[in-house]
């Protein structure tokens, strides 16, 4: 099911030059993240989360872009998880945070682009906050296609530009100075970029907003 790692200080050389970009801001982050974070998770993010993790099913999750752990607390009990980053500093944090809160969870630091796992390994694959930051993001979601069990589903929790013209106009100009600072784009039109992956089906839940969408495709 498995392919080799790549030890650490190999693993920036296999990476695309902008993932390495990209990486390195998150790496930069990492000690601060969750604090940076913390207004936004505390009123708005953790109902989602939850939402995002009740609709896990099967016994095999993996879980991508797994940054600091902030999605622990929301495993389901009876199933084994694989959560995957492709920046070292954040598993790192992770890390941290297994051994505090006791998880059962396998860690590997890995590019959601080029994923070291076997075709159809997967029940569900997960992601909360990912594809704003992956350069090639339909490759990537081809990728969690490819490694997704037949009938399994992918399920993310993603931000996404506003369907409002003059909203989506802001998010165009800013998008620079936040991919700058944080390595995240809020310009990504992930539903499409979805339908792109090879999926059977894709659908929003119900309660999505204009800019945060939970999105549920199957293989």
């Amino acid at each position: 099911m498995y392919c080799k790692l790549p030890k650490l200080k190999h693993f920036a050389s296999i990476m695309k030059p902008d993932s390495t970009e990209i990486q390195k801001r998150y790496d930069r982050l990492a000690p601060f993240f969750d604090l940076i974070e913390a207004p936004m998770e505390g009123f708005f993010f953790r109902p989602w989360r939850k939402k995002l993790w009740s609709r896990a099913e099967g016994h095999h999750i993996l879980e991508v872009g797994v940054g600091t752990g902030k999605n622990f607390d929301y495993y389901p009990k009876d199933a084994r998880v694989t959560a995957i980053d492709f920046s070292p500093q954040m598993l790192k944090q992770a890390e941290n945070n297994k051994a505090r809160k006791n998880i059962n969870v396998d860690l590997a630091l890995m590019d959601v682009q080029s994923l070291c796992y076997a075709d159809n390994s997967f029940d569900t694959v997960i992601g909360s906050f990912v594809f704003c930051s992956v350069p090639m993001p339909v490759k990537g979601l081809k990728e969690l296609h490819r490694v997704c069990k037949p009938g399994g589903k992918i399920i993310l929790l993603e931000h996404v530009i506003s369907a409002k013209p003059a909203v989506a106009k802001i998010m165009e100009s800013l998008n620079p100075v936040v991919l700058k600072l944080f390595g995240a784009n809020i310009n990504r039109d992930t539903v499409k970029n979805v339908k792109f992956g090879g999926f059977s089906s894709v659908r929003l839940d119900e309660r999505s907003g204009d800019i945060l969408k939970l999105i549920i495709a199957k293989k």
